[in-house]
């Protein structure tokens, strides 16, 4: 059955090629570009909202795409069990409108950071990475000032405990380190999903290694794992 996957794209927005690309698979999944000004169109299995600067990231990154038009219809496609993912800017949207736990604050270094780094897939309860094997370690590239994951120790412990940490800063070889981490991030968080497992928030761009020929295609099973 044909998947529909809808890619949001906000002012500033300038990640949505790349994944509209990454789910162009005639027979499995339909693509449909979502203006941030109009409601969310009906039907959709998958939401997207890719990276990039969503209206310049004034005040603070997400803050005011969060309260675009289409929101309505993400937050309440979320609270009927539907797909979303928010990948880099649109992570830092997911945690401004509540949907998942947590923030992403400036980078510790207040570097930006351009680069491949290393991500190991958790135990998860999530659709997003179940049928992933825990412990896999992907090469994927970020590109972010604003990525470093924090929250309480009282969240932090709450989504240890229910299998919400999706992805984490690891070496090549799957170990985290202080060296490994980018961005500083709380207990080398890349990735996070909501309670219920049906929203997944990321700093990495898995979009962006989905081709063999431009470094690589290992971003693919990240994006097409919740529909196996």
């Amino acid at each position: 059955m044909v998947k529909r996957v809808g890619v949001v794209v906000f002012p500033g927005t300038n990640c949505e090629q790349e994944t509209i690309r990454a789910f162009s698979v005639p027979g499995q999944y339909e693509v449909t570009e979502v203006w941030y000004d109009n409601p969310l169109p009906s039907g959709l299995d998958l939401v997207i909202l890719p990276g990039g600067w969503s209206y310049g990231d004034t005040l603070r990154a997400g803050t005011i795409a969060r309260f675009s038009k289409v929101m309505t219809g993400i937050v309440e496609h979320a609270k009927a069990g539907g797909f979303v993912l928010g990948i880099c800017n649109g992570f830092q949207i997911l945690t401004e409108s509540g949907l998942l736990p947590g923030a992403l604050a400036r980078n510790e270094h207040l570097r930006f950071r351009c680069e491949v780094v290393h991500c190991r897939v958790e135990q998860c309860n999530s659709p997003f990475v179940q049928s992933i094997k825990s412990g896999s370690v992907y090469p994927l590239p970020i590109a972010h000032g604003e990525g470093r994951y924090v929250a309480d120790e009282k969240t932090l412990e709450r989504l240890e405990a229910n299998g919400q940490i999706a992805l984490r800063y690891s070496s090549p070889r799957g170990i985290t380190t202080n060296k490994s981490n980018p961005n500083g991030s709380l207990r080398n968080i890349a990735g996070i999903v909501n309670r219920d497992g049906n929203v997944m928030g990321l700093m990495p761009h898995p979009e962006r290694r989905a081709n063999a020929i431009t470094g690589g295609d290992e971003g693919l099973a990240l994006l097409h794992a919740w529909s196996k």
